[in-house]
């Protein structure tokens, strides 16, 4: 059964090809703000990476990677999640510096993923990762860097709006503003995390969550974020309200890097403290790899919220179901 969500009458604000005219404008000119805000050159990616480096992202810690064999090398690849790990290995390799960062287009497959509106087991997003000093990690630089993604975002938009005039209805809030999980926990205690999200979202139309991983005073966690790349205490999800969907979208997952300590308090937490034994979390509890902090920022997502589209295939190609399929055509959604 299909879980997409069909707005009442909607109609696409731009017919399919200045829609790509638009994603190709979105993907080139967010990708140079973004770059000049948080200071960061674009750099080559990995589709897949060694089985048992540990360098792929375990997400929520459930979710199975696409597996192959290598038979050239003896050996096995996995199609990667994330390029979380990835990019602090390669801010080391490259010689970056403190204050400087690098930026790549992620593609992945998330074969368990939940297909709806806004979800797709195609993964497209700006990765990016930069080099930070130890004063740095704090929840004001979080927040600064926050305010300078935000930025980049609804610049965008401007020069979109300008370019498509039928664009204009889409406005966002470029204040952003900020709670912790444990204060969204507080202010709705009966509500579920995404219940939360949603009212909040809602009422300041662009909001981040911050401290995302750890458990909450009711024993639940606001959502599930691997132990080993960002620190529970230093990260935050940005969320905007998309109109059309009437819902809070998701469009960038983002933190300060683990440190030492924070790594192994949270593999000690999460009960998985042998994963100290991988490669990359060597390189990192014994110091080689830097203090780093980075995201990713969803591309189809952002298409999405600058065009004001009702799903998530009428930005990208992918694959639905059968009732999806059926849904879309019957209400004017056209999947790409």
């Amino acid at each position: 059964m299909s879980k997409t969500v069909v707005p009442q009458d909607y109609k696409s604000l731009l017919g399919l090809y200045d829609t790509q005219k638009a994603i190709g404008l979105i993907k080139t000119v967010f990708q140079e703000k973004l770059s000049l805000a948080l200071h960061l050159n674009r750099v080559t990616a990995p589709l897949f990476v060694p089985q048992g480096s540990g360098l792929n992202d375990d997400l929520n810690g459930v979710e199975r990677p696409v597996q192959f064999d290598v038979p050239c090398l003896d050996d096995h690849a996995e199609v990667v999640h994330s390029l979380a790990k990835w990019k602090r290995f390669a801010l080391y390799k490259y010689g970056y510096r403190p204050g400087q960062g690098l930026v790549t287009d992620m593609n992945a497959i998330r074969r368990d993923e939940e297909l709806d509106n806004l979800h797709s087991i195609y993964v497209d997003q700006w990765d990016w990762e930069r080099v930070i000093t130890k004063e740095n990690r704090t929840l004001e630089f979080l927040q600064e860097t926050v305010r300078d993604i935000v930025d980049a975002v609804c610049a965008t938009s401007d020069e979109l709006r300008w370019k498509f005039p039928a664009l204009k209805v889409i406005r966002l809030n470029r204040d952003v503003t900020f709670f912790t999980s444990q204060e969204l926990e507080d202010l709705y205690p009966n509500k579920t995390p995404k219940e939360r999200e949603n009212i909040i979202t809602r009422a300041h139309g662009t909001v981040c969550i911050m401290q995302i991983g750890g458990k909450l005073k009711s024993g639940e966690k606001h959502d599930g974020r691997a132990p080993d790349y960002d620190d529970w205490t230093l990260n935050c999800d940005i969320l905007f309200w998309h109109k059309t969907l009437e819902c809070a979208l998701e469009l960038s997952s983002m933190g300060i890097r683990v440190d030492a300590d924070a790594m192994r308090r949270q593999l000690a937490e999460a009960g998985c403290p042998e994963r100290a034994q991988l490669p990359f979390h060597k390189l990192l509890l014994d110091g080689t790899l830097p203090l780093t902090m980075g995201g990713g920022i969803g591309q189809s997502r952002l298409c999405m919220l600058l065009l004001g589209k009702a799903h998530i295939g009428e930005v990208q190609v992918s694959l639905w179901d059968d009732a999806t399929t059926e849904i879309c055509r019957k209400n004017q959604i056209e999947l790409l």
